[in-house]
């Protein structure tokens, strides 16, 4: 995606701020809110593979559902 930008400088011809469309800003922040979901959603499935791997290995102390339901 080519975005048409400008550069606001200040006195001394440092860049202070950068201009681009409205309509080209929308779509940056549609495809970062896309990014956002996809890598919350990567993170929320290591964190589940990681929680299975440590009951897993935790085996001997299995609860039954009855147990699990009384500790709600």
């Amino acid at each position: 995606m080519k975005v048409a930008l400008q550069y606001l400088n200040d006195s001394d011809g440092k860049t202070q701020a950068v201009q681009m469309p409205l309509s080209d800003w929308e779509k940056i922040l549609t495809k970062l809110k896309k990014y956002e979901q996809a890598l919350k959603l990567k993170s929320d499935l290591s964190e589940a593979f990681e929680e299975i791997k440590t009951l897993s290995e935790s085996k001997g102390n299995e609860q039954t559902l009855t147990d699990f339901l009384n500790e709600l």
